[in-house]
């Protein structure tokens, strides 16, 4: 495993990360989620990415149950949640960044996880309602209370992100240290060209997201939805509509001569490919069984095989 500083952060994350995204509890319970966990763990991954809103609170249960089951020393491994849609209906605790809500979503996702601190904290989108310094002051209250080490941001824009970065140090509070951006080869500009000033400005690492475009850089998509896939979930039919296009599997296919050159799948291509960007400290990777993990952290290996002329030829594919 390799691992990279976040960003200016003196913390290091395995370049390969494991998050739980659509498949705890909706397609795995602990014990999967354990095997698929410890796999990661075995690879050398040190980073697990949750979320308040993950199937409703329960993938951060799952994975607090599989952590004490691992006991894992809690020095060698990173813990993440993200907070924003909220679990709880109401006009304070849904789609909100306001102070009440975030320190309390904050204890309420420790006794889930059953940990007393958490290491990353992300404000899961941008709220144009709360005023940024309330959110501001609130996560530097998170972290000044040592319920958690660093926050970040996933999916603001660059300037929303500059103007907490920009707040926090005129009031001297703990500021913002990465984004979770979504990037892969279909989903590219936020991450090389809008976020490209803060890599250097503001130190700004990025924990990043979805590098298989939801499984359509897989492949298996090819020929239709398979039982069991992503695309065949219960509530996730914007994926069926929006991703898994023709279009997209046109380039998909302009992909396999290249992943079979390299003696790689396509998976392990698309996730070499993330990893190979200098501003990505770690490309969080997803698992419905530990054999898919495995491979999935084989694409450590494809990343020296991506030279100049690959690259060009992967660039000619998806255009």
């Amino acid at each position: 495993m390799v691992y990279r500083r976040l960003g200016s952060a003196g913390i290091k994350v395995s370049v390969l990360s494991f998050g739980s995204w659509v498949t705890f509890d909706n397609q795995l319970d602990t014990d999967l989620a354990l095997d698929c966990m410890q796999a990661a763990h075995d690879a050398g991954v040190n980073f697990f990415d949750n979320a308040e809103v993950y199937a409703g609170g329960e993938s951060e249960r799952i994975m607090g149950q599989a952590l004490a089951e691992l006991a894992w020393p809690r020095h060698s491994y990173l813990v993440s949640t993200k907070f924003y849609m909220g679990i709880h209906e109401g006009p304070n605790t849904q789609m909100t960044l306001n102070r009440k809500y975030l320190l309390e979503a904050m204890d309420q996702s420790l006794e889930r996880f059953g940990l007393d601190h958490l290491d990353l904290v992300f404000c899961h989108r941008p709220d144009p309602e709360t005023p940024i310094e309330e959110t501001v002051w609130a996560m530097h209250d998170i972290i000044d209370s040592g319920r958690a080490y660093y926050w970040g941001t996933s999916e603001w824009s660059a300037e929303e992100y500059r103007q907490a970065w920009d707040i926090a140090d005129r009031r001297n509070l703990h500021k913002p240290q990465m984004e979770q951006p979504q990037y892969n080869l279909f989903w590219r500009d936020r991450v090389e060209k809008e976020y490209a000033p803060l890599y250097e400005d503001l130190g700004m690492g990025t924990t990043t997201w979805s590098p298989l475009a939801s499984g359509v850089l897989t492949g298996k998509y090819l020929d239709g939805i398979p039982d069991h896939s992503r695309g065949s979930l219960a509530g996730y039919e914007w994926l069926r509509d929006v991703v898994i296009t023709e279009e997209a599997n046109e380039k998909v296919k302009d992909l396999i001569p290249i992943a079979d050159d390299l003696g790689c799948s396509l998976a392990q291509l698309a996730i070499a490919w993330c990893a190979r960007n200098p501003h990505v400290s770690t490309v969080i990777t997803g698992a419905s069984r530990a054999t898919q993990v495995t491979e999935n952290m084989t694409a450590l290996e494809v990343i020296e095989r991506l030279d100049d002329d690959v690259m060009a030829r992967i660039e000619a594919a998806v255009g």
